[in-house]
């Protein structure tokens, strides 16, 4: 009897369990409608902006410009600041030897910035769907709470009378131990989840040239998936010469065989990231990486392909 109980024991600890973090976020069914709304908002914005909206979506991305998400180059400002601004305003208060303002000014630094990342980061979240989302939404609300409480200190400390500052001091420190919980839960986001995380950076693909058909296999402006050596590719002949990419979108590995091809452009199914065919070059967000480009050639009834720069 013992033994069946330590072995009932062993079972139920060595089941598989979800991360406590994405069990909790799951669980919460009100952040659906709240993430369905806000994403219904920031795509008529943008949309009702046109091609200045285009534009500017692109750059909080980090589509222009950077070629990289732009959201996490942020948000090291303000937390920087804010980390600074704590320890400034406790030592102001304990020591009197630092000034008041030293804190006022970090906050400030921080706020500023924190704007920037918040519009980079709704940009970015407009994008995800299902468990991403939420907690992409998740993050979201957090860091703007820690926001607006950040807000509410500063106002404290210009207009609260000398009295007030202490408490202004101690939301500013509660804002802290918020925004550190939102940057944790951001973390997970991206590193737990992948969320706009190049989707092609663990891929291999050929080094040296692979057979992945016959010429007559691909006619002009017809778009082709092929296995270049365990490695998705797209093919498309463009004025009787062959191009060929990575297959799988770098945003969130949408299908781009699947998507719509303009002129030198494929447009990706999903979420509506642009690449030229020829160069793999990132023409349009929410994308910030470009795809791998492949080297074709067409020789003895063969076509052929390889990796035009290693991947690691």
């Amino acid at each position: 009897m013992e033994i069946q109980r330590r072995a009932a024991r062993r079972t139920t600890r060595d089941e598989p369990r979800e991360r406590l973090l994405d069990s909790l976020i799951r669980s919460q069914e009100w952040l659906d409608p709240v993430a369905e709304w806000l994403q219904g908002v920031i795509g008529a914005l943008y949309g009702g902006l046109g091609r200045p909206g285009t534009a500017l979506k692109n750059l909080l991305h980090g589509t222009t410009v950077l070629g990289h998400p732009l959201h996490p180059a942020l948000i090291a400002v303000p937390l920087g600041a804010w980390t600074v601004g704590a320890i400034a305003d406790w030592a102001a208060i304990a020591s009197g030897r630092i000034s008041m303002q030293t804190g006022d000014l970090a906050l400030i630094v921080g706020l500023l910035v924190a704007l920037a990342a918040a519009l980079s980061g709704y940009t970015d979240f407009h994008e995800t769907y299902g468990h991403e989302r939420r907690t992409a939404v998740t993050h979201g609300l957090t860091m703007t709470a820690v926001i607006a409480v950040f807000a509410l200190s500063l106002a404290l400390r210009w207009w609260g009378g000398p009295g007030a500052h202490v408490l202004a001091v101690v939301l500013s420190t509660l804002a802290y131990i918020g925004a550190q919980a939102g940057a944790y839960i951001g973390g997970h986001l991206a590193f737990g989840l992948g969320t706009m995380v190049n989707r092609n950076a663990f891929v291999e693909g050929p080094a040296e040239f692979v057979a992945v058909g016959s010429p007559a296999d691909f006619p002009e402006g017809v778009m082709r998936r092929v296995d270049a050596g365990g490695m998705p590719a797209l093919l498309v002949r463009r004025q009787g010469e062959l191009c060929a990419i990575g297959a799988v979108c770098s945003h969130a590995g949408g299908p781009l065989d699947e998507g719509e091809l303009n002129g030198d452009t494929v447009t990706c199914p999903w979420h509506g990231s642009r690449f030229s065919v020829c160069s793999g070059r990132v023409e349009g967000g929410p994308a910030t990486f470009d795809q791998p480009g492949f080297l074709v050639r067409e020789q003895d009834g063969k076509v052929e392909v390889r990796l035009a720069q290693p991947q690691h």
